[in-house]
């Protein structure tokens, strides 16, 4: 017996209550300039999609943290829970950013690249710690705290954890790529 889809119709602005064309409005009229990804679900909810993509906006556009690593620990956290969206998405973004492809594929496929520069390499083991083993050690949280301050480790855990609800309800909702795109990741 097949499980029904999961998948949520695209719902148009004119399908939206006052509440969340208000929630809408403030997402297309922002930094990311339209609707896609967990916003699609999200908005079933308008007050948690107002607070989340008030978070998002700051995780992705405005941290602390140079937008290169940024995208490092965002596609670390997409391959983390193997959203093939959120990778897709972001695979783009981190190129554009800066990121090497060839670490962009090692992330990918799951294994550490092979060559790094040094404010890279300090994201990456924080962030596969704290991904693999659900903490961070001294060492990684050290190199951390001197490369990028409190204030980087901070919007640090706070990226990851933005893009760890955003992976989950690009799961739940079995969000896909667009139609044509490959996915990227392997299960």
């Amino acid at each position: 017996m097949e499980s029904p889809s999961r998948r949520l119709k695209n719902l148009t602005r004119d399908q939206l209550d006052a509440e969340q064309r208000g929630v809408y409005d403030a997402i297309v009229s922002g930094p990311r300039g339209g609707i896609a990804g967990p916003f699609l679900p999200w908005l079933r909810s308008p007050v948690l999609a107002d607070r989340a993509q008030k978070l998002g906006e700051f995780c992705r556009f405005n941290s602390s943290l140079p937008k290169r690593l940024s995208e490092l620990a965002i596609l670390m956290t997409g391959r983390f829970w193997t959203s093939q969206f959120e990778f897709w998405a972001h695979a783009r973004l981190g190129r554009e950013a800066g990121l090497d492809q060839a670490i962009i594929d090692a992330v990918a496929e799951r294994r550490r690249p092979a060559a790094m520069q040094d404010d890279e390499a300090t994201i990456y083991d924080f962030v596969d710690e704290l991904l693999q083993k659900r903490r961070v050690g001294d060492a990684a949280y050290a190199r951390v705290i001197e490369k990028f301050g409190e204030r980087g480790a901070v919007d640090l855990v706070g990226i990851v954890g933005y893009y760890c609800l955003v992976s989950l309800t690009l799961n739940a909702f079995e969000l896909q790529v667009p139609p044509g795109e490959t996915p990227p990741l392997k299960p």
